[in-house]
């Protein structure tokens, strides 16, 4: 017994020790901030943000399938979307001169699409006739062509030596045109998707104040109507003057190349320039395209070949000029693009709605990149500029 309470005692004795010191030591970390045993851990993926992520890539690729597969009904209504915000400006300017809505959305439209006609009917003259005559050109670029015969003959040799197997053939081969036809179909809209496209312009430029004020007060908040108002106020003024500026350098763009095509004696220039200036609407591929046809008109209606480059090399520079010094210095960086995205824009549009999709995919671009830019939160970190 007496053992048992000696233990006893010399226990109590020594917790209380214990707890003394503890208290002392709790005493000498107080203030000293705690470490927290999540900030030490990397943060982990929840299930819900996985589900979260899985569905909006569902939701982005039914959205895709839906554009795709609803391509005859989308593309004229957003093409006039699209187009009537860019002259919607224009449409103002009228309402200014006390024009109504309805008279100056009708005039615009006619004024637009009689343009187009115009600049269409400069090159789809020559173009039919260069059509038709395809079987007969392709024979003369052939017989052309035939100046490569030696340097081709050359490789061939050279390869032989390296051990590696030539060519089949010793000559230029030509690419069928079997696939004219069926081009200039899928570039020509349907008579309905050409309706469909001025209905809704006519009534987008109509309706399209009256448009804004819905969606605006749509919101509930003072908040949300302001920054909606600030978003559509924005993306009127970047694609009304990203239509306006584009449209004058690339009328500058198809009045030099029509100098140069005259300049160098090419058949056709008026149609040439007119060609040129509207396929400069579509970046990228439009100028590389406008190239490749002022090659092959040059090589076929030249006499020499050094003369049928005369106008393919003198786009080259005008297209050069346009795109490195005069595009950049006119809309400045207020509407400059980043070049990867401006590719995978038409990249994607292209292969979603085909040549139009083309011509679209720099305004949804700055029509994306104005939403994003509003939508952002306003203490999200930036970048400092250098």
């Amino acid at each position: 017994m007496r053992t048992a309470w000696t233990g006893q005692v010399g226990g109590g004795q020594a917790g209380d020790d214990r707890a003394r010191h503890d208290q002392r030591r709790a005493e000498g970390m107080e203030g000293q901030p705690l470490l927290s045993s999540s900030a030490e851990q990397p943060p982990l993926i929840r299930r819900t943000e996985v589900v979260a992520f899985s569905l909006v890539g569902l939701l982005v690729i039914a959205v895709v399938a839906v554009l795709y597969v609803g391509r005859a009904f989308f593309l004229p209504v957003v093409t006039a979307a699209i187009v009537g915000t860019m002259l919607s400006p224009a449409a103002k300017f009228m309402e200014s001169y006390r024009v109504p809505r309805p008279v100056s959305a009708v005039l615009i439209v006619a004024a637009s699409f009689a343009g187009v006609a115009f600049m269409i009917g400069l090159f789809a003259a020559p173009l039919m006739e260069w059509t038709n005559r395809l079987p007969e050109l392709g024979v003369i670029l052939r017989d052309k062509m035939h100046v490569f015969d030696r340097p081709l003959a050359l490789w061939h040799q050279l390869q032989a030596l390296l051990g590696e197997t030539p060519g089949a053939g010793s000559s230029v081969e030509l690419p069928k045109i079997s696939w004219v036809q069926p081009t200039l179909e899928f570039l020509s809209p349907t008579f309905t998707e050409l309706l469909l496209f001025l209905a809704v312009l006519v009534l987008f430029v109509a309706s399209w104040p009256d448009l804004r004020r819905a969606l605006i007060m749509t919101f509930p908040n003072r908040e949300s109507r302001l920054r909606t108002l600030r978003m559509l106020n924005a993306i009127e003024t970047h694609l009304g003057g990203y239509l306006l500026t584009v449209t004058m350098i690339n009328l500058g763009v198809g009045i030099a190349t029509g100098i140069v095509c005259a300049v160098a004696g090419t058949p056709s220039p008026a149609g040439l320039g007119a060609l040129a200036a509207a396929l400069n609407f579509i970046p990228i591929i439009g100028p590389v395209f406008m190239f490749v046809v002022l090659l092959a008109v040059g090589i076929i209606t030249s006499k020499t070949l050094i003369l049928g480059l005369a106008a393919p090399l003198g786009f080259m520079i005008v297209a050069f000029l346009e795109g490195h010094f005069i595009t950049p210095a006119i809309i400045g960086r207020r509407l400059a693009l980043n070049a990867l995205a401006v590719f995978v824009a038409l990249a994607f549009w292209t292969w979603l709605w085909g040549p139009m999709g083309a011509f679209l995919s720099s305004p949804l671009l700055i029509v994306g990149l104005i939403v994003r830019e509003h939508l952002a939160p306003p203490d999200e970190p930036q970048i400092p500029d250098d």
